[in-house]
């Protein structure tokens, strides 16, 4: 008889050690990759309560998920050589400590991992129908679909715009993270993301050139520094191969994961194009008179009323970022007005310094600017490093000719003032004489406060 029991006991424990097993994303080597995998979906579902160990639900059982409160769907895309995202957890993680959510990793890693790409693509479909499956057991659960937020990176966000189209536009929303462009590019709205798949669609653009979508997909998109190569990622491949070819890609994500962070707000501007909004003309949100600037990431949704508002499908919107992590830059108009009696045309650097010492500089040289008399240039001035505090100011203006004699630029005053921070003081000098390619370095004033 205590054979009996001593069996039953010893099942029983091995039982409660598989219950407390914590799940992990599938992982797979190259040699997978390169025979191909067949599809095999696993949903890992993380809350606040068990943030670090996942548990596996499905559409026979949602385990510890809550349908009261909002469930958010990490989607990856392509994997190539069969391992797992290195941005997962972060943004696991991030998401946890911002919201108590439902947090369900689609692990599709058997069939995204193969080397060839078409191959996974093909299969983007048939995970949104098991996607669809679990979703429709939380609904008889009494889940509603405006809670459902899915997060889709690169081939990721067409599944979740399929999954949007089996509901049509009725989930609360769908951010595509770089959408692939390879196999969705020139397709129609059906075969691809589309604003009308969720209630609000965002999406950030990083490598429009290469891997990403070309065009605009959601209510509003993102073009971090135009949508093109990004900052601190490697112009060849002399840069390291893996990270020359997935860097632009996956910045996407970082991005998002900056947005995340309580010190790194990433603002965007509505404009037609990035020129426009480098020449500085795009950039009259966020002032007590307008609506306020968009915000890229997770809190991309505050901005969609105004969309209602005005009635806009779409709106792009642009950015710039730093080279390194959080990628945060602080911008600043720099408007000047010269009393040169000939024209100048020419371009400006300015350096900032607090009390402390801390410095940050940008160069202002996108196109060259033209100074008239008495006529005010507005400069927009990107710096990655916020000084609260500015107590000196230096300029430097050049025509960026070798041959030509030295100009001067005279300025009866110069005025800036912090875009992230409209309530701050601005800050003007007068009656400056700027010899070209000469750093000339000066304390700001205040500016007079009824001064236009």
């Amino acid at each position: 008889m205590w054979k009996f029991y001593l069996t039953i006991s010893l099942m029983c424990l091995v039982r409660s050690d598989a219950d407390e097993t914590c799940a992990t994303f599938t992982r797979l080597g190259f040699h997978n990759a390169l025979i191909g995998t067949e599809l095999d979906v696993r949903l890992l579902l993380y809350t606040k309560r068990n943030w670090t160990c996942a548990k596996i639900v499905n559409s026979m059982a949602l385990g510890g998920l809550n349908i009261t409160k909002k469930t958010t769907f990490l989607i990856h895309g392509f994997r190539p050589l069969g391992s797992a995202p290195v941005w997962l957890g972060d943004l696991v993680e991030g998401l946890l400590l911002v919201e108590d959510m439902n947090v369900v990793v689609v692990d599709w890693n058997r069939g995204a991992t193969t080397v060839i790409y078409n191959q996974a693509s093909s299969k983007t479909r048939r995970v949104a129908i098991v996607l669809k499956e679990f979703i429709e057991q939380m609904l008889a659960k009494g889940a509603s679909l405006g809670n459902i937020y899915m997060i889709g990176v690169s081939l990721g966000a067409h599944i979740a715009g399929f999954v949007g189209k089996m509901y049509p536009g009725q989930l609360g929303r769908i951010t595509g993270l770089d959408p692939a462009g390879p196999s969705f590019n020139g397709r129609p709205s059906e075969d691809r993301l589309d604003p009308s798949d969720a209630l609000f669609v965002d999406v950030i653009h990083s490598d429009t050139d290469a891997l990403g979508y070309e065009g605009p997909l959601g209510n509003i998109d993102f073009y971090p520094n135009g949508g093109l190569d990004q900052p601190g990622c490697p112009n060849t491949i002399f840069g390291g191969l893996q990270s020359y070819f997935k860097c632009d890609h996956q910045r996407s994500v970082y991005l998002y994961l900056a947005s995340l962070r309580e010190d790194c707000a990433v603002i965007a501007y509505p404009c037609d194009s990035y020129r426009d909004y480098r020449n500085g003309k795009c950039l009259s949100c966020g002032t007590a008179r307008t609506e306020p600037c968009p915000r890229v990431g997770y809190y991309a949704d505050q901005w969609k009323g105004y969309l209602k508002e005005k009635a806009l499908p779409t709106t792009k919107a642009f950015f710039d970022t730093a080279e390194q992590k959080p990628f945060c830059i602080y911008h600043y108009f720099v408007d000047i007005i010269s009393w040169n009696k000939n024209v100048r045309r020419g371009s400006i650097t300015i350096k900032l310094r607090d009390k402390d010492g801390n410095t940050t500089e940008s160069k202002i040289d996108h196109e060259p600017a033209t100074f008239q008399k008495y006529h005010q240039v507005s400069l927009l001035a990107r710096f990655d490093q916020d000084l609260r505090e500015v107590a000196e100011i230096s300029l430097v203006f050049s025509t960026g000719s070798v041959v030509s004699p030295k100009y001067k630029l005279r300025v009866i005053r110069m005025k800036l003032r912090s875009l992230a921070h409209p309530d701050r003081p601005q800050l003007c000098r007068y009656d400056l004489v700027l010899m070209e390619n000469v750093e000339t370095v000066f304390r700001p004033i205040l500016c007079p406060k009824l001064q236009l």
